[in-house]
């Protein structure tokens, strides 16, 4: 097991796509996966029936939260009592599960995932088709071809494509997997620079990069924008952690009757969640604003355009965009926005004068689907240049870099 890649989390994952026979299996009173073979290597050969203790979840790019349940899923070998008594030298893997609410909403062509993890339990993960999740889950494990009918799977995660990064340890948190990241030699300079408490992202975002003294925004934007990220992310969870440790070691309020403060507990829990939904939008926007400034880019962040819309970035700045003379032409938007989902289309609706809208994001395998509507709305996806790589390759030949963007802005700058 090496830090830092999937093998930390697990011990093997298998993958395929629903056929009808096996949705059909989902809805009867069957419920049990037959042929599954492939499943050994990661489940091992059976002595007996083998219980897991499951987490399974139901993902689609509709619903911001996953339906997710707990349940039992049997693995055995339904030969294996007629290979002992009448020596009947068959094999018949299985793999039964119970009706569940997350079973109820499978369909045919969804993904399956399951993935068998470090503590002996098993994540069941179904991915609804066609879906952004469902491309980000199999760009994560790395499959890249799950036509065939039978579980294609990995017992091997310590690939450089394992390795988790940015992109990946959000998709990971997105199927209920907390990954731990730290970098503790920064924690006590952390806790005396800002107080023992949270600074302004800004004032964050800066630190982030003062730890990195060795990149320049001038060398190559979409690598340096990465690395910033990496780091402030890095960073914010080595102090996050410490903070919250901190925080429960105090206690919520129980008073001389023993009664815990539970509606205290559950805001400080919040607080938590909405702290780092927050964080990462602003500091994406920080970081982005030095590059431009370093890059000799033109800008303006969060000016105000028609109907009070306020886009992240736009080019060359407020006074020529409310210009009547000034030619539209030479005019560039820019919504900033660290995962899509359908946010996307808050964009469309910013600065009228600009008939072709960019959206940059650091969301990795964005459907085709997804991508084919922003495409016949005019809106131009821009990603650092190594999450290219998640896309497909037609997706490829459109999107754009951070380089290549701010190469664009320039050149209507000049012009």
């Amino acid at each position: 097991m090496k830090r830092g890649y999937l093998s930390e989390y697990f011990e093997g994952v298998a993958a395929k796509r629903l056929s009808t026979v096996e949705a059909d299996v989902i809805y009867s009173n069957q419920h049990e996966f037959n042929g599954v073979e492939g499943l050994r290597a990661i489940l091992g050969e059976p002595d007996g029936k083998v219980r897991y203790e499951a987490k399974l979840l139901y993902l689609s790019d509709m619903d911001d939260e996953p339906i997710m349940e707990d349940a039992v899923f049997t693995w055995y070998d339904a030969r294996q009592r007629a290979r002992i008594e009448r020596n009947v030298q068959r094999w018949e893997y299985r793999l039964y599960f119970p009706t569940t609410n997350v079973s109820l909403n499978a369909a045919v062509g969804d993904l399956l995932v399951i993935a068998k993890r470090r503590d002996g339990g098993l994540l069941v993960v179904i991915a609804e088709n066609g879906s952004s999740i469902a491309s980000q889950i199999e760009w994560l494990f790395g499959f890249d071809d799950l036509a065939h009918p039978g579980f294609s799977v990995k017992a091997e995660l310590e690939t450089e494509q394992d390795r988790i990064e940015f992109a990946s340890r959000f998709i990971l948190e997105s199927i209920g997997i907390a990954v731990e990241a730290s970098e503790d030699t920064y924690l006590d300079e952390m806790l005396n620079r800002f107080g023992g408490k949270f600074p302004t992202t800004r004032i964050f975002s800066e630190y982030a990069r003062a730890t990195l003294r060795d990149l320049s925004p001038k060398d190559d934007p979409d690598v340096v924008l990465m690395a910033w990220m990496e780091r402030e992310e890095i960073l914010f969870r080595t102090l996050e952690r410490y903070l919250i440790a901190d925080r429960l070691s105090a206690g919520f309020g129980a008073d001389a009757s023993k009664k815990v403060d539970v509606d205290g507990f559950l805001s400080f829990s919040l607080s938590v969640q909405n702290r780092r939904k927050s964080r990462v939008g602003l500091a994406l926007e920080n970081h982005l604003e030095l590059l431009f400034a370093e890059n000799s880019v033109r800008y303006a962040r969060t000016a105000a355009t028609e109907n009070k819309s306020k886009p992240d970035f736009l080019f060359p700045g407020s006074m020529e965009y409310h210009d009547p003379a000034f030619d539209p032409v030479h005019l560039t938007m820019l919504g900033v926005k660290s995962t899509c989902k359908d946010r996307w289309r808050q964009v469309l609706a910013e600065a009228d004068r600009i008939d072709e809208k960019h959206l940059l994001t650091l969301e990795s395998a964005i459907s085709e689907a997804q991508t084919g509507e922003m495409r016949a709305k005019r809106l131009q996806l821009v990603l650092p240049a190594k999450l290219h790589t998640s896309y497909t390759a037609a997706q490829q030949t459109w999107l754009q870099s951070i380089t290549q963007f701010m190469a664009l802005v320039r050149e209507r700058q000049r012009d």
